[in-house]
């Protein structure tokens, strides 16, 4: 086979073997075909968009033709979760949701913050080799559970470890895509087990005279049933802790990768204080959102013929809205893959949807702001308290989760800081 179809399949073949992602390949395909592709796999033949104006149709001025709500196995675990339903359904979920992750209460969650993050490193010994991955996983999973359902889960990681990893990789990328019945033994005794885990705790919570004002009691005082918040529950564990993991594990392999900028980070944090925190930090976690967002890819199934730039989707196709190569569009951005954290200096301006890592429009993630401050008083306290030394800066490479993972992890030496 000649001609420009058959180089182009070279490339798309080499990049899959250099970066051992589909995220190679998508690259190949968005730089040589454009911001409007098909997939052309058998029996899987998605459309995929990429671009600010694709994202602003998707998101916001022609939102009501796609629909979220698809036959995905995230929908199975999740069944009427806040985040894979639609229309008045899906506002009323939000809406319960809002006052627990409101910026007005974000600051009373900071003490919580640190003391989980102090709570993990109290296992470290100078000279350990941690995996920021692994690491980062254990805060964000503390922090969810205490904060949004009021329970210290600090006996409870054991047991909740091989369900949540489970979890995730049933929701992952697969061989079920292009075979969906395809059979998955070995998942569903570790989904019970996490479903066990969130009834006991609405169960505590119901008959427990003690007075709580986090999201669960919201749940619970909206008179929703007990199915119905385990689904909104599962939702915020699994991808409220998901994404928090990524952001935390990729924002320590960027500073592996550019000592400088961690230096120089550490350097500002150290005088800034207890109180307030160095505007670096801010761009140095969203520098790192926008090469690697956690929730890279958005799935909506199409409910009414829409038209790109490129080409028309018609009714009842899948249609794919990239954010990863949206926020790395030369078009958008200078040196796109490049980790630059003063392209996010205050006043720099971006065009408009070229940086979604949280969506954007009335369905934008309602917990941007919580998973954001998490990520601030999390990175900011473990500088300030430890020294990192990376051990494989090059050798990471980005792996197609649930969320995009820094694999095979993130490994730093550690030392204590002086006082």
């Amino acid at each position: 086979m000649q001609g420009p179809g058959a180089e182009i399949g070279r490339e798309v073949v080499k990049a899959l073997f250099k970066e051992r992602s589909l995220l190679g390949p998508l690259r190949v395909m968005f730089m040589r075909i454009g911001k409007f592709f098909q997939i052309p796999l058998f029996f899987f033949h998605p459309y995929v968009v990429a671009g600010p104006e694709a994202a602003r149709k998707v998101l916001v001025t022609e939102r009501q033709k796609v629909h979220w709500r698809n036959s995905d196995p995230v929908t199975e675990l999740l069944r009427q979760g806040v985040l894979v339903t639609d229309g008045d359904e899906h506002e009323r979920y939000r809406k319960l949701m809002e006052p627990a992750l409101a910026n007005s209460v974000l600051p009373g969650y900071t003490e919580l913050m640190r003391r989980q993050t102090d709570r993990v490193t109290s296992k470290w010994q100078d000279g350990q080799t941690v995996d920021m991955l692994v690491e980062g996983r254990k805060i964000a999973l503390l922090i969810v559970l205490e904060a949004l359902f009021g329970v210290d889960g600090w006996d409870d990681l054991e047991q909740l470890w091989k369900p949540i990893l489970k979890t995730i990789e049933y929701i992952s990328p697969g061989v079920w895509i292009l075979w969906r019945k395809i059979p998955r033994p070995g998942f569903q005794k570790y989904l019970k087990s996490l479903d066990e885990y969130l009834y006991g705790i609405i169960g505590a919570r119901r008959i427990s005279a003690d007075p709580h004002h986090d999201l669960l009691q919201h749940l619970i005082d909206a008179g929703l049933d007990d199915n119905c918040i385990r689904d909104q529950m599962m939702t915020m564990l699994i991808a409220g802790h998901d994404t928090s993991t990524a952001l935390l594990a990729w924002t320590f392999a960027m500073l592996g990768q550019n000592p400088t900028v961690m230096t120089r980070l550490v350097t500002e944090l150290d005088r800034a204080g207890s109180d307030t925190l160095p505007h670096l930090l801010d761009e140095v976690i969203k520098e790192t959102l926008r090469l690697y967002p956690p929730i890279h890819i958005g799935n909506r199934i199409v409910v009414e013929g829409m038209e790109f730039e490129g080409g028309v989707i018609p009714l009842g196709e899948r249609m794919f809205y990239s954010i990863y190569l949206t926020q790395r569009d030369p078009k958008s951005w200078e040196r796109p893959d490049d980790f630059c954290p003063d392209r996010f200096e205050h006043g720099r301006k971006h065009p408009p949807f070229a940086n979604i890592p949280f969506g954007g429009g009335p369905r934008a993630c309602p917990g941007a702001a919580f998973g954001q401050a998490e990520a601030r008083i999390v990175i900011a306290g473990l500088l300030k308290n430890w020294n990192f030394e990376p051990l494989n800066p090059t050798k990471i490479h980005t792996y197609m989760g649930a969320t995009l993972e820094p694999r095979p992890g993130v490994l730093m030496r550690v030392n204590r800081r002086p006082e």
